[in-house]
């Protein structure tokens, strides 16, 4: 199986975490992001979105670090990760789609101006990155995890960019709970680090 994969970015480090977290096999195929090869004819032929993550499992492409994390839990069965029951999936799907919009649009937004020069509205993206930790802080003052007793994707998938709000001009020490998370999923067995992550 292999990872078409930029180590600076946190929808990458998604899905090289959970493999580690659950010893699967991967190959990293670094794509250079800098020298546009991700807009490349070659790996437009893989991804006509142009972005990354994309893994190739046998011949199968699946590209978007939350579709890819459902696909591998699920390949593995995975339960715990990617519960089976209406209830508990429908809570994680949501926070997948939290990941994918508002911590895309906010904390990560926010370490994309400052970190790689892109041009936005920094001011907005950090003004969401603060409403999607307070949201997260008081989620996790009543919940252990976001979704049931133990990690499941939707801590996989909120964890990165909240983990680097820091290299966006956002601190975490005003959210307590949302820290002694991060700390938690810090020392999970098989946890991998990124660059940037304190």
């Amino acid at each position: 199986m292999k990872l078409y994969d930029l180590e600076l970015s946190g929808n990458c480090y998604k899905v090289r975490l959970f493999c580690a977290l659950n010893q699967i096999p991967l190959e990293i195929c670094p794509v250079d992001y800098l020298a546009g090869e991700h807009k490349s004819t070659a790996y437009l032929a893989l991804n006509p979105l142009g972005e990354i993550p994309l893994l190739a499992d046998d011949g199968f492409l699946i590209r978007d670090s939350q579709a890819i994390l459902i696909y591998l839990a699920q390949k593995y069965q995975l339960i715990q990760w990617w519960p089976q029951d209406p209830k508990h999936q429908g809570l994680v799907s949501q926070w997948l789609s939290f990941a994918a919009n508002d911590i895309a649009r906010g904390p990560n937004d926010a370490r994309l101006h400052d970190l790689f020069g892109i041009e936005l509205d920094v001011a907005s993206a950090r003004h969401k990155a603060r409403s999607c930790a307070k949201i997260l802080d008081e989620h996790l003052h009543m919940h252990h995890w976001l979704v049931g007793d133990t990690p499941t994707l939707a801590d996989i998938a909120c964890y990165p960019y909240m983990a680097l709000m820091h290299q966006g001009g956002v601190r975490g020490e005003a959210y307590p709970h949302l820290t002694r998370w991060m700390n938690e999923m810090k020392h999970l067995d098989g946890f991998i680090t990124m660059p940037g992550i304190e």
